[in-house]
């Protein structure tokens, strides 16, 4: 083919591409101007194929430029909490432990109860050892002494009951309540050692050779002999009464102020099957005595004379609403 022929068919196929393209603008003119039932009806102007291929590149382009769309994070799943146990609930219930001021009140006074108790039981078994260690004999002599103790309650109950029976029943109840007063009077004087008193009871001495004997010892042996009914006590030359007061004074003891020196001797009026086996009694007064190194000597006698008197004190505002 020649070159005339060559750029006769150029120039056709332009015209003819002029054409379309003329076709395709006229008839979307006309199909803009139509309404919009009649565009519907009317079919649009196939396009060429290097216009479905121009349009293909375009909505290539269009989705490369789109940007892809954000994916939302997927919610994170949350695992089930694992059951606890019924030991488990307890524990985190205990602890941390929760304390209110009420709980708090409550725990000190149980403490405050408990200590008590545990003191209570250890003082028991303190003088529960102290009985286990002892020998036959003094348990039986201990059981005898409480058994006098509760004797001796028994009597003076009986007699407190009979002098009442006497003055409800007596004819002239005057004249014996008189002899009762005059009989309590007379005790009462015995007791305040305002008068001498005699019978039967023991004789006490103790010697202190080394001087080791106190005011306290003297006390305790005072204190168990009135335990064990002693009516009238006299130490050395004072009487003792229920104001009497011990104190250590030098190389001696003092007696409600009155200094008495070794060797201390106890005149005591009562029943000597008591009296006697109340200083005897494991752990008592004689073996305190014995450890410090005196010497102890007790006498039964069917009469003791205990003559040392205490003046009478005659009350500065009181006196007898009868007179």
């Amino acid at each position: 083919m020649s070159d005339h022929d060559e750029k006769r068919a150029e120039e056709l196929g332009d015209t003819r591409a002029d054409r379309r393209d003329d076709s395709n603008e006229s008839g979307n003119r006309l199909r803009k101007e139509l309404p919009e039932e009649v565009t519907s009806v009317v079919p649009a102007a196939r396009a060429t194929p290097e216009q479905e291929q121009e349009q293909e590149q375009a909505q290539a382009q269009e989705q490369e430029q789109e940007p892809e769309p954000v994916r939302e994070p997927e919610p994170e799943t949350v695992a089930p909490e694992p059951q606890m146990t019924g030991r488990q609930r307890l524990v985190e219930g205990l602890w941390p432990p929760r304390v209110s001021r009420a709980q708090l009140i409550v725990a000190v006074l149980l403490f405050g109860l408990g200590f008590g108790l545990a003191v209570q039981v250890a003082s028991n078994s303190d003088s529960d050892s102290a009985l286990r260690g002892a020998r036959q004999e003094d348990l039986v002599r201990i059981l005898d002494e409480l058994d006098d103790r509760s004797q001796r309650l028994e009597d003076e109950k009986q007699g407190l009951e009979k002098q009442r029976d006497e003055l409800e029943n007596s004819s002239d109840q005057a004249e014996e309540a008189r002899k009762q007063t005059i009989e309590k009077e007379r005790q009462l004087g015995i007791l305040a050692g305002t008068v001498a008193a005699e019978g039967p009871g023991i004789t006490v001495t103790i010697e202190d050779t080394r001087g080791t004997v106190e005011a306290n010892m003297l006390l305790d042996a005072i204190q168990e002999l009135r335990a064990a009914g002693a009516e009238a006590i006299q130490v050395n030359d004072v009487r003792v009464v229920a104001g009497t007061y011990l104190t250590d004074s030098g190389k001696g003891v003092a007696v409600d102020g009155n200094k008495i020196n070794a060797p201390f001797r106890f005149k005591v009026i009562g029943k000597p099957q008591d009296l006697e086996p109340a200083l005897n009694i494991p752990g008592g007064v004689v073996q305190t005595l014995e450890k410090e190194q005196a010497t102890v000597t007790i006498e039964r006698s069917t009469k003791i004379v205990v003559d040392a008197l205490r003046a009478a004190k005659r009350p500065d505002y009181a006196r007898s609403s009868s007179r």
